[in-house]
């Protein structure tokens, strides 16, 4: 049978094939910096083999701090009642998702400053996340990183890490299966440690995919023995991938059978918590394992069948009919293999959120209408959804966990981009489901604007007819003092038509609405309820109800609470302190800080922003740690140090009084940021002399050093690379390069700007110099600067000669 075992499907960045080309390695660091207790290094999630994991300590390991997750494990509801598509069948077959979001190596901890990430949103549909990866040039032993047990844990998914022993044809060696399953006295040295891992950084458990071929009875029983042992030292989990068999050899089954059962379950020795069957499943083998499984006293739904989306995501052909067959129960679970072939196939981040939804939501856009001419007919079809919103407060801003920029309140604080998803708020539970006698509006994320963060939910279309917008599966109590708050933003002050629409768990499908009026400002607004009326009763889904009609209509919805009494703040944290720095530029340096965590409240991040100058502040992340990294804090100016401020972020989205701290710069060492970088101008008077002789740092060349051009216009622009800050121009005449004096430039001005699309701004004026070398003190920062010349000699002569242009600063 043609087997597909997972190592032979590892993408570019972790596959098999690529592995083979780096040298197996028998020792291999922990993936840390050595000196990163005393510098702002990028800290990273973690990865060992057996014996280096074995040395491993949260104490001495510089980086764990910035991989802990302080996110714990939500419950979930799910009301049969509420489920989007009639198909899909409550309490059986789950879903394990596989998912690489980054490369074994130089996965960074906490995001990163590019908007462009698999910034994952169905979380309804997945019961477990394994943080794929592992490679025998890397590490075998890989922890999630914070952000992905943040983001799955607010939506009450599970995280494993990966245990992975590959083929010896791609760098695999049995002795780390036997460095794996070492015993000393009466412990598995490596299993204590995976589970310290797992509770140190509060991740759920582990899935192990031993592919390494030559081991024998006693080896496999030795790593049934480890895994077990691991499930006694307190809350961690173990799935096994279907490949070595009990007798020692790898023999990939595609089923639950005698020769692999004893991974799952042996007499009455529970060994793991589920298996993930390989890939090449068929229908009799899918109801010999479910028949085996009840046999050995577990639930067929521990069993996981894989399917491998990798290469073509939702164009794989799957026997969903043995799996999922309609109108009968779920003969097994279901196991994804990279699902992120979404974002991976994607050509922008537009194209990656349509082909996620075409996944998870069906060829409609709808989980309720899965009708397609295709055989994926998307998870919805099969999977009902279940929601974590089952405790207040419940604050959403609609935040993916990326953008292009960072709001607060409504306010732009940060224009950089950014992934992170310890930040993602509780995507939608439908997406989407829309219900409309006429034309349906379109609800869509978007990375426009935003109340809070990146993302803001934004409502378009042709209204014609009422619409309801099913957004939340809820279990939520109201008391006598629950409130209901919206904040919307239109394009134009006047009526909303919209309302916010709740129903209660007595009659679930019966929307109460309440009306959220008109605009009196094309900015945020926000409307919040009384709830009182509903004491007692219990919120089962949130909503949206629009009224009236509009030709084209569009309204942005930046956040949806439901809270009790006013909006609580936490506690100030304390003891802000930066841990180390590293200079990343002249004027950059790149933070590593930490912090005590509020002592009373209940937060749901903690913002880092610098005070700028001019009194306003810039925001640099964000983290629910206490712990976090700055990947790069830039000087304003000459300014002697930079104030940082770290506020904790309730869950109600109070804000406390800053934590505070100080960056302390050393005096800048000016150079000449000019010097040889791309140059160019209004023309030249020969071949030989080009814009570039004007910033190759030379003057002594003769005639043919410098820049000359007899065109009407005279200028000379320079792009230093990045925007910098700027003490002084220098600019070296004709007489510098041993040319008459008479020829001397005689009036010009120095422009800057910082992009193409700004004005150019004049930041020095001269008229009347009569000198050969001339020095232009400024205090600002441009990326762009610009020589012009007005009057080009002291007499009638028209080329202008410039042998240097020179821009100082740091």
């Amino acid at each position: 049978m043609n087997r597909r075992p997972l190592t032979l499907m590892m993408s570019a960045a972790l596959t098999a094939a690529a592995i083979a080309l780096i040298p197996a390695q028998t020792t291999a660091a922990t993936g840390t910096a050595a000196d990163a207790t005393t510098t702002g290094s990028q800290p990273y999630a973690s990865y060992w083999y057996p014996n280096t994991l074995l040395d491993w300590d949260p104490g001495t390991d510089p980086d764990a701090p910035f991989n802990r997750s302080r996110v714990p494990l939500q419950p979930r509801t799910s009301d049969p009642a509420l489920k989007a598509n009639a198909n899909a069948r409550a309490g059986e077959g789950k879903v394990v998702s596989l998912v690489s979001f980054g490369p074994t190596s130089n996965n960074p901890s906490q995001g990163s400053s590019s908007p462009n990430h698999y910034a994952f949103g169905h979380w309804q549909y997945v019961d477990t996340l394994v943080f794929w990866g592992g490679s025998a040039g890397e590490g075998l032993i890989l922890a999630p990183n914070s952000t992905v047990i943040d983001a799955a844990h607010r939506n009450g998914v599970k995280v494993y890490g990966t245990v992975f022993f590959p083929p010896a044809a791609y760098g695999g060696q049995l002795q780390w299966v036997k460095d794996f399953t070492k015993k000393s006295g009466s412990t598995y040295p490596v299993a204590d440690k995976l589970a310290q891992v797992a509770q140190h950084y509060g991740f759920d458990g582990w899935f192990v995919n031993q592919e390494t071929a030559g081991g024998d009875s006693t080896l496999a029983t030795e790593v049934r023995n480890t895994m077990r042992y691991a499930r006694t030292l307190g809350p961690v989990e173990f799935m096994w991938y279907d490949a070595m068999t009990e007798s020692g050899p790898v023999s990939w089954q595609n089923a639950l059978t005698p020769a692999n059962d004893a991974f799952l379950q042996e007499g009455t020795q529970r060994t793991t918590d589920s298996m993930f069957l390989n890939f090449n499943w068929t229908a009799s083998g899918l109801n010999s394992s479910r028949t085996l499984a009840g046999s050995l006293g577990r639930d067929e739904h521990e069993l996981f069948s894989g399917i491998d989306t990798e290469a073509n995501g939702y164009n794989t052909s799957v026997n969903w009919a043995s799996l999922f067959p309609a109108g009968q129960p779920h003969v097994t679970s279901l196991g994804l293999y990279r699902p992120e072939w979404t974002y991976t196939s994607a050509s922008s981040r537009a194209d990656s959120y349509t082909r996620e939804a075409r996944y998870w939501d069906g060829a409609n856009g709808d989980p309720s209408n899965t009708t397609t001419g295709s055989s994926w007919k998307g998870l919805a079809h099969y999977i009902p959804e279940a929601s974590p919103v089952t405790t207040k407060p419940f604050v959403t801003s609609f935040d993916s966990g990326q953008g292009d920029f960072y709001n607060s309140g409504g306010v732009r604080v940060s224009s950089t981009g950014w992934n992170n998803l310890s930040l993602q708020d509780v995507p939608p539970t439908y997406r989407w489901l829309v219900g409309s006698t006429g034309s349906k509006l379109t609800p869509s994320i978007d990375f426009t604007d935003a109340y809070e963060g990146g993302s803001s939910l934004r409502l378009t279309g042709t209204l014609d007819a009422e619409n309801t917008i099913r957004l939340y599966q809820t279990r939520l109590p109201v008391a006598a003092d629950t409130r209901l708050s919206a904040v919307v933003k239109t394009p134009a002050a006047g009526p909303t038509r919209l309302k916010a629409a709740v129903s209660f768990t007595d009659s679930p499908t019966t929307f109460t609405t309440l009306d959220l009026g008109s605009t009196t400002t094309t900015g945020w607004e926000r409307r919040t309820f009384d709830l009182s009326a509903y004491a007692g009763r219990t919120i089962a889904q949130i909503g949206l109800r629009t009224t009236g009609t509009a030709s084209a209509y569009d309204l942005k919805l930046g956040q949806l609470a439901v809270y009790d009494g006013t909006v609580d703040s936490a506690a100030a944290p304390t003891g802000l302190t930066v841990l180390g720095s590293t200079d990343v530029s002249s004027t950059g340096k790149s933070l590593r800080l930490s912090w005590t965590a509020s002592a009373t409240g209940s937060v749901h991040h903690y913002e880092v922003y610098r005070r700028n100058p001019d009194g306003s502040r810039t925001f640099l992340g964000a983290t629910p740690n206490d712990a976090y990294f700055v990947p790069r804090l830039d000087r304003v100016g000459t300014e002697a140090s930079t104030t940082l401020d770290v506020e904790a972020v309730s869950t109600e989205y109070g804000r406390s009084t800053p934590a505070t701290t100080t960056v302390n710069w050393s005096a800048p060492t000016a150079s000449n940021l000019a010097l040889n970088r791309p140059a160019t101008a209004s023309g030249q008077c020969s071949g030989t002399e080009t814009a570039a002789k004007a910033v190759n740092g030379s003057v002594s060349g003769g005639n043919s050093d410098k820049w000359c051009t007899l065109t009407t216009g005279k200028w000379l622009e320079v792009d230093l690379g990045s925007s910098r800050s700027l003490s002084s121009f220098v600019v070296k005449h004709a007489q510098a390069g041993g040319e008459s004096s008479s020829w001397n430039t005689r009036a010009f001005t120095v422009q800057v700007r910082n992009t193409t699309n700004d004005p150019w701004t004049t930041a020095v004026t001269v008229t009347g110099n009569t000198a050969g070398t001339t020095t232009h003190p400024v205090g600002l920062t441009a990326r762009y600067v610009r020589l012009a010349i007005t009057t080009p000699t002291q007499n009638t002569d028209p080329a202008a000669r410039i042998y240097e242009f020179e821009a100082w600063g740091g």
